[in-house]
């Protein structure tokens, strides 16, 4: 199975995204997110077995973190908006956000699962591009002045199932596993 630990995104700020997108994904023929798949990944697990799947939630089940805000907005490309190979929305969530992808990492390495190289940089990935052009989607976004889609309190995170289907990978929630008070954090 594939597995990855992510976010969801609050129903009203997919809302947002989704009024903006369907302005915006007539003017790119690339492959864009469905915006019930958009989520915020946390860490990427890759490739597990299913007879280890217990071991695993274990583990993130010790993961300890509070409540903390996350706001979207702005958009982005990677690796640059001249050779793009992917369009993406911004995510702030402080310092609570790092810290909680790198709480996951560290319950996960006694488990053999490799830790990030890259920094952890937090975005969701409205679409990905192979050499399409994107100039008409550059441009109208350069004329756009609303750039917040909202800010929501994550107080949750999922171990996610992920599988390849005719339209699409279809994302599944297999454990959620809440942030715990500040006080003590006991649940």
């Amino acid at each position: 199975m594939r597995l990855f630990t992510g976010i969801a995104v609050d129903p009203a700020v997919l809302a947002r995204l989704s009024r903006v997108l369907a302005e915006l994904q007539p003017l790119a023929k690339v492959n864009w997110s469905p915006v019930e798949n958009l989520h915020i990944t946390t860490k990427f697990i890759g490739s597990w077995p299913d007879d280890r799947l217990g071991e695993l939630k274990t583990a993130l089940a010790g993961v300890q973190f509070g409540r903390f805000e996350i706001t979207i907005a702005k958009f982005g490309y990677f690796p640059n908006p001249h050779h793009p190979h992917s369009f993406f929305a911004g995510i702030d969530g402080g310092a609570a956000l790092p810290d909680l992808a790198a709480r996951i990492e560290e319950s996960l390495m006694p488990l053999g699962i490799a830790k990030e190289k890259r920094p952890f940089n937090p975005h969701l990935t409205l679409a990905r591009i192979k050499t399409q052009d994107v100039h008409a989607l550059r441009g109208h976004i350069a004329k756009m002045t609303d750039f917040h889609f909202g800010k929501f309190t994550a107080s949750v995170f999922h171990l996610y199932l992920s599988k390849p289907g005719p339209a699409g990978s279809v994302y599944t929630s297999l454990a959620s596993y809440s942030a715990r008070s500040s006080a003590g954090l006991s649940a």
